[in-house]
């Protein structure tokens, strides 16, 4: 009798407890197998700024990356547009290689691939400046949702990931790709941004005509120049499509804008050249390279009410947003 009793109960247990839990087990595992398919792509970063390697989650790493590129207060679709550029940057760039650092997939260096700051320290910033912790959490939540809300969107053109390049504010029109990089790409035209506002119009950067021969001299060891009319010896000679400086000439040097911009670290190669006294002064409109999507000017169109998508296709001519499923 004592069998029999005990057979029913295995049976019972087995029916109404054992059973279902394994059965429940198996939906876990395959929803857990299914989830680390789609988001357990990690990226290889290399952290210049502490000389580390990271590793992280592949959407983690993007919001990092918005935080450090544009600032949290401003729109939220200008923010959405911010991270499919830079989420299409990110795996153009795993695809491929970089001579800079062939072991890690991208690199925290902005002038190398992209802007990167950790939640930590992003916190821990905007706290140090004055904002609360509470208001911090709703800044980064901000940038999070911006994120996750365009989540495995991406720009191609013609079925392929675009170089989606991207920079601070042009000063009233982007530049061709071109003209300020070496290759042209149909994607990557000129066009205007009207809405940047004028955060950076109008930056004088002055030096010492000392200083300014010196730093010529130092870079191009032939350079000559006519001292007693150093005004009469700089010439702009033409203009790219969006208004920057093509082509300079400066004593026996012909330069580019980028070359001037780049040797004496002024914001933009949109600038006016002037010698006042003993001192030469720049005027610059706008604040980075020019090509592909202005971030004051994505901020501007949002203000105006326009969507991310919107704002992506106007400084993307001829571009898709797609989700990067589709491509693989």
């Amino acid at each position: 009798m004592r069998k029999k009793l005990g057979l029913y109960v295995f049976i019972i247990l087995l029916i109404f407890i054992i059973i279902p839990a394994l059965i429940v087990k198996c939906f876990q595992h395959t929803d857990t197998e299914n989830e680390d398919n789609s988001e357990g792509t990690t990226i290889k970063i290399l952290d210049v700024q502490h000389n580390k390697a990271l590793e992280m989650e592949f959407e983690d790493y993007i919001k990092c990356v918005v935080a450090g590129e544009m600032p949290a207060t401003f729109e939220e679709e200008a923010l959405k547009a911010q991270a499919v550029a830079a989420r299409t940057f990110t795996i153009r760039r795993m695809q491929g290689t970089t001579s800079a650092h062939p072991q890690y997939d991208i690199c925290t260096d902005y002038k190398c691939c992209q802007a990167f700051i950790s939640k930590e320290d992003r916190l821990k910033a905007w706290q140090d400046s004055g904002v609360s912790a509470a208001d911090s959490l709703l800044r980064w939540q901000k940038i999070e949702k911006a994120v996750d809300d365009t989540k495995g969107k991406v720009l191609v053109y013609s079925g392929e990931l675009i170089s989606a390049l991207y920079f601070s504010a042009s000063g009233g029109k982007t530049e061709n790709s071109e003209d300020y990089f070496v290759s042209a790409y149909p994607y990557l035209r000129s066009v205007d941004s009207p809405y940047e506002g004028t955060t950076y119009k109008n930056i004088e950067t002055t030096i010492t005509l000392k200083d300014f021969l010196t730093i010529l001299k130092t870079k191009y060891p032939d350079f000559k120049i006519d001292q007693s009319k150093v005004a009469q010896n700089i010439k702009i000679n033409s203009y790219t499509t969006g208004g920057k400086v093509k082509e300079i000439v400066i004593g026996n040097k012909n330069l580019s804008g980028r070359e001037v911009r780049e040797l004496f670290d002024l914001r933009s190669s949109g600038f006016t050249i002037k010698l006042s006294g003993s001192n030469i002064t720049f005027t610059t409109n706008g604040n980075g390279h020019g090509v592909g999507m202005s971030q004051y000017g994505a901020n501007g169109y949002a203000k105006n009410g326009y969507t991310f998508d919107e704002i992506l296709l106007h400084y993307y001519l001829g571009a898709e947003i797609v989700d990067y499923s589709t491509l693989k």
